[in-house]
């Protein structure tokens, strides 16, 4: 079915439907002031967190970096910003339009800062959340998605898996086009296929078949005895250590007047990328020289 609808459903309606479903996310939010947190040692481990070099510790901290840097977003992101170009008649590339520029940096910019921060908000809420009721009562090893639901039953009561279902699902289906299409915007561009989910299904064969592909073997990997659980950690793990090349090379492309035209970094922009693209290697580097501690 999300196969179908991204085939032959123009993605901006199809999320514009979907992404009301993630509403269900902020039960996360309620619940945290229910439980009672004590907010004076969240915001001390907050700003003065306790540090350790273990391999766990440090693997934690990768996978941290991999949910919030995600290599498959850098695909994405650029695809779906050629994808709004060409369904705008007005627009054009910023290289051969320059004076379009300042309205388009700042639509990108305020797209990113708000998606990012309620990503964020909601990523933290979630981590108090089951912090305050799994982890509180000795929870420490979750390995299904009805005990992570557990940590919303204070205050969703006998709807806690309802509630945490919608989430589920609004959430996986937004994420589906996002994993699956930016395997094949990668693979596409890289083998120079016509790519685009505006693009109809009879002129981008290739690429809707990838999409197609990469679904499938994420629905077998349902029938697997695999923990899913423990595959999402070690997905994000794998993507802060996949992130940091890429990231090395994107700094690189970003500041090449060759590639960028007038629209290379900053010297700011450049300085917060690279300490971001350090920060990544410094935990992944620990992470491994670690390994088994």
């Amino acid at each position: 079915m999300s196969v179908l609808a991204e085939v032959f459903i123009r993605y901006s309606r199809y999320a514009a439907v979907l992404r009301w479903l993630t509403l269900s996310l902020f039960a996360y939010v309620a619940t945290v002031f229910v439980v009672g947190v004590p907010w004076l040692q969240v915001a001390r481990e907050m700003v003065l967190p306790r540090l350790s070099g273990s391999g766990a510790y440090l693997t934690t901290v990768v996978a941290v970096f991999g949910t919030t840097i995600s290599p498959y977003l850098f695909f994405w992101q650029a695809g779906q910003e050629v994808e709004d170009e060409k369904e705008d008649p007005a627009s054009r590339p910023l290289r051969s339009a320059p004076e379009q520029a300042p309205t388009q940096m700042k639509r990108m910019q305020l797209d990113t800062v708000v998606g990012m921060g309620f990503s964020n908000i909601i990523a933290l809420f979630i981590m108090l959340t089951t912090a305050a009721t799994l982890h509180a009562h000795g929870v420490t090893n979750i390995e299904t998605s009805s005990q992570a639901a557990d940590a919303l039953r204070p205050i969703a009561g006998h709807f806690t898996f309802t509630v945490f279902a919608l989430g589920i699902i609004g959430t996986g289906l937004l994420a589906l086009p996002v994993l699956a299409g930016s395997a094949a915007y990668a693979v596409g561009e890289a083998l120079a296929w016509r790519v685009g989910l505006t693009q109809r299904p009879g002129r981008a064969r290739a690429f809707y078949l990838a999409i197609a592909a990469a679904t499938f073997i994420g629905t077998l990997m349902n029938f697997t005895p695999l923990d899913p659980i423990k595959a999402l950690f070690w997905s994000a793990v794998v993507n802060g250590v996949t992130a940091v090349p890429l990231m090395v090379m994107i700094m690189f492309m970003a500041k090449s007047r060759k590639i960028m035209g007038q629209f290379t970094l900053s010297r700011s922009l450049a300085t917060l990328g690279w300490l971001s693209t350090a920060a990544m290697a410094a935990a992944a580097f620990g992470m491994v020289a670690t390994w088994g501690d």
